[in-house]
């Protein structure tokens, strides 16, 4: 989810998105996802028991009897599906079909959703490589119990008609849900002892600023001035709703929280690039340093804390 810097205004993690490209790890957002499948994979082990919580949710929706169908359109590096999979696995089986237009992430994904299941048939796995603005979206995809899509729809052209699009490979009775929104994952301390305090915030402001700038600049973008829920609602579901998840892994930081706090900074610092102020950027220089005393891998009070929400309609 990572560098958990390529995430929308109001999420944590990158978009496990990416349900929409033309090859080549690259897709409508201009954002090179195969470059980040190490990040996209830090991300999920961070992110690991929030997606447990997910799946167990969502697929306790499911009515018990025939094995389900879940699809993850989108799926990054496989976390959520890794997630899916175990939650099938305990009630007897199912389907998982894996959706994504970058054909790296495809095999990631399905790479770690086998390691998860070690060999247990009941939970049978495919991939489909398609791209979820194309019109002839779902052509090839089989009708689902579940329909997952994480920070993937916000990437698209017109993320009401993108809404639609994946509400239309629901069975009658079966449930949309993506997330999207929740809370910026937050990392740092206020006061750092170098630069001026609040440098988060700052970051996380010019961040938002640069994911309306990345709406803009996608072609024929459509804008959606509401909510989720308004937006599945629109798509022609009921019972539209929402829950959110924490990720929290409180200071003092365990070896994997100072290697993903480092990623995010890292890849937030790359991300706002020139538009932050000479003071911010010296100060994250002084920060990514591994040589120098004001490292922040090296500190005792960085954490990760974040929350994910999850909007959900019913065919």
């Amino acid at each position: 989810m990572s560098a958990h810097s390529h995430d929308q205004a109001g999420t944590h993690g990158h978009p496990h998105s990416h349900g929409h490209g033309h090859g080549h790890g690259h897709t409508h957002d201009g954002i090179d996802w195969a470059a980040m499948i190490d990040d996209l994979r830090r991300d999920d082990a961070m992110s690991a028991d929030s997606n447990a919580e997910i799946a167990r949710r969502l697929i306790a929706l499911i009515p018990a009897g025939a094995e389900p169908t879940v699809l993850d359109i989108g799926a990054g590096a496989g976390g959520q599906s890794v997630a899916f999979a175990r939650e099938l696995l305990a009630r007897g089986g199912g389907d998982l079909v894996i959706v994504d237009a970058v054909p790296e992430l495809l095999e990631a994904a399905q790479q770690a959703v086998q390691v998860a299941l070690d060999g247990d048939d009941r939970v049978r796995v495919r991939t489909v490589h398609a791209d979820a603005a194309a019109a002839d979206f779902g052509a090839g995809i089989p009708a689902a119990d579940l329909v997952w899509a994480s920070r993937m729809v916000h990437h698209l052209p017109d993320q009401q008609a993108g809404t639609a699009r994946l509400a239309g490979l629901l069975r009658p009775g079966g449930w949309l849900a993506l997330a999207e929104g929740g809370l910026s994952m937050r990392c740092l301390p206020w006061e750092l002892g170098v630069g001026t305090p609040g440098l988060q915030d700052r970051l996380l402001a010019l961040r938002d600023a640069g994911f309306a700038q990345m709406r803009a600049d996608i072609t024929a973008a459509v804008p959606m001035p509401y909510g989720w829920n308004v937006a599945l609602t629109r798509a022609g579901l009921a019972e539209a709703t929402s829950f959110s998840v924490l990720t929290d892994h409180p200071a003092p930081p365990s070896p994997a929280v100072r290697d993903s706090v480092v990623a995010w900074l890292g890849g937030l610092s790359e991300r706002v690039g020139d538009r932050v102020s000479e003071d911010d950027r010296a100060t994250l220089a002084a920060l990514l340093d591994r040589s120098a005393d004001t490292y922040i891998g090296a500190r005792e009070d960085i954490y990760v804390l974040g929350a994910t929400t999850v909007f959900l309609g019913r065919r």
